[in-house]
């Protein structure tokens, strides 16, 4: 699988040890950047990431900044990408099961490394469940989407 990883430069210290771990589950990186701690935008690299993916360029993504929240605000953003911040191996891995998320966020200020290891791992090594209850959340979450992009929720 080829993953998508990004991160702005609060994230960057955290991406080397992201980008180990998704080489290490077998799976090929695409680095989204940033590549050193200049200071830099997340939504930059959030919208890279989540370009790859609706793209159909990277299956997932992995983005990093300092909180995680504001990564996960940016790549949500655009249609198709199904990105949440995880602390947590059961987020991770119940995440994709689930609602078949695509996107994970981690916040380089919140989380060690270890945690975040290994809730890369989580993520990674989880597939979505396909079960009808599932298919039909993330099937009403595209029908929002297709809302939005039609103006649905444009002010009048």
């Amino acid at each position: 699988m080829i993953v998508a990883v990004g991160c702005d430069h609060a994230g960057f210290p955290l991406k080397a040890r992201v980008v180990a771990e998704v080489e290490r589950a077998g799976h090929r990186v695409l680095d989204c950047g940033a590549h050193d701690e200049t200071p830099s935008d997340y939504p930059d690299f959030a919208r890279a990431v989540a370009e790859r993916i609706v793209r159909g360029d990277a299956a997932r993504g992995i983005l990093v900044c300092g909180s995680g929240v504001g990564a996960a605000v940016a790549a949500n953003k655009v249609p198709g990408v199904r990105a949440a911040l995880c602390t947590d191996t059961f987020s991770a891995r119940q995440g994709v099961e689930d609602d078949d998320l695509n996107v994970l966020c981690l916040g380089a200020r919140v989380i060690g490394s270890e945690v975040a290891a290994e809730v890369v791992q989580a993520f990674l090594g989880a597939v979505f469940s396909d079960a009808e209850r599932h298919r039909r959340r993330v099937a009403k979450i595209a029908a929002i989407e297709r809302d939005a992009r039609a103006g649905a929720f444009d002010p009048s």
